[in-house]
């Protein structure tokens, strides 16, 4: 068996950036960005008012004669003169000429005659032309991954496309006689292929599109035929152990696949294949639910984060015990988790019972407990490493 650092570090290893590809921005949500994306416009374009009220000249006094409006969208298209003011709206465009507005609460206006009570100065309710930014500036850097606040910002600078990562295609399957799909008939000793349906959404919130093959019995050929499949990485869930029905080996050995590691000292999840099939990447996860999903966080998003040109480090942060723990043995343990607040503090608390097949107990867990190889016993307020969950 190896450690969970060195099955991380080779899985990683594997992969590399796929490539880019261009996306209009209303479909660039969530995705990664390839190169930085620059303004195409300052922004704002031009010098507008951040009232209304009227666009003067600072340097003059006392009443002036109002020449126009200007509504948003319609700018003035001569020079504002001396002793002359222009009615501005907020947004209209500051004319030619002009250096400051005035609010209209403190305008008084008879006819085409305005006078102010008060005293404007240079810029005064004016947002000038590239205050937020400029052409040519980077509004989001390469390696982004895009949230709505982005899309915005990029809308303002006039950018219609963005070049991002590719997604990768992660194609899965279950494995074993004995699943069936929910609101299917039961087989006799049969359980409901639960990981799947908690795989699959997990792929697609890492920035991957999720490819469903179904379950397949336990017969050869049928695994075999995985080894048809185009993808950038194929998953199985389970049939990666040792029992006559674990077949995963056994069937894609012939077709070609090359076996990088099996077994890794860690609990949920020893049993887990990395290799290459052919040129595919192969993963095998062990079929338990949680140990597909704990499995899944640790190695297959990772992996994922590689092939977008993400960041795939594993973020850990620090807690304390709201509960003791006993010592740890040989295999790094995932204990699944609740987290709380406590004057300022994250404390963590772990559940009571960690059995690999209980799934309500990882639904109510919002953090694991990462717990090294032959840690000590820990007292509750001890300190300790977790790896929260979405």
């Amino acid at each position: 068996m190896i450690s969970v650092e060195e099955a991380r570090a080779r899985i990683l290893a594997a992969f590399a950036p796929l490539g880019a590809e261009r996306v209009a921005l209303a479909d660039a949500a969530g995705r990664i960005l390839a190169a930085d994306a620059h303004a195409g416009a300052d922004q704002p374009p031009f010098s507008v008012s951040m009232m209304d009220g009227y666009a003067v000249r600072s340097i003059d006094t006392g009443p002036r004669r109002v020449i126009g409006s200007a509504p948003a969208g319609k700018p003035f298209p001569g020079m504002l003169g001396g002793g002359e003011a222009l009615r501005l709206f907020t947004g209209s465009v500051v004319p030619d000429g002009a250096d400051a507005v005035l609010a209209q609460e403190d305008a008084e206006r008879d006819g085409d005659t305005v006078r102010f009570s008060e005293t404007p100065h240079p810029g005064k309710f004016v947002r000038p032309r590239g205050q937020d930014f400029r052409a040519g500036e980077i509004l989001a850097s390469k390696g982004r991954r895009l949230c709505a606040r982005d899309l915005a910002l990029l809308a303002a600078g006039d950018v219609a496309a963005v070049a991002v990562a590719r997604r990768p295609v992660i194609a899965f399957a279950a494995t074993g006689d004995e699943l069936s799909k929910p609101g299917e008939p039961r087989k006799p000793g049969g359980v409901v292929a639960s990981s799947v349906y908690g795989l699959s959404p997990l792929i697609a919130q890492w920035g991957a599109i999720p490819r469903d093959l179904g379950i397949l019995p336990d017969r050869i050929e049928a695994i075999a035929a995985l080894a048809d499949q185009t993808c950038d990485l194929l998953v199985t869930l389970g049939g990666a152990s040792v029992g006559d029905h674990d077949l995963i080996q056994a069937a894609l050995g012939p077709r070609g696949l090359a076996l990088d590691f099996w077994k890794i000292a860690m609990r949920p999840g020893k049993p887990l294949i990395f290799g290459r099939l052919g040129q595919t990447p192969f993963l095998g996860l062990p079929g338990n639910p949680v140990s597909t999903l704990v499995c899944a966080t640790l190695f297959l998003r990772p992996a994922i984060a590689a092939m977008l040109g993400a960041d795939a480090a594993t973020s850990l942060r620090r807690a304390r015990l709201a509960a003791p723990l006993k010592a740890n043995d040989q295999r790094e343990d995932y204990l699944r988790a609740r987290c709380e607040e406590r004057d300022g503090d994250l404390w963590v608390r772990p559940f009571p019972v960690q059995d690999s097949a209980m799934l309500k107990i990882f639904a109510r867990a919002d953090a694991l407990i990462v717990r090294k190889p032959d840690a000590p016993a820990l007292a509750e307020g001890a300190p300790v490493e977790v790896l929260t969950l979405e």
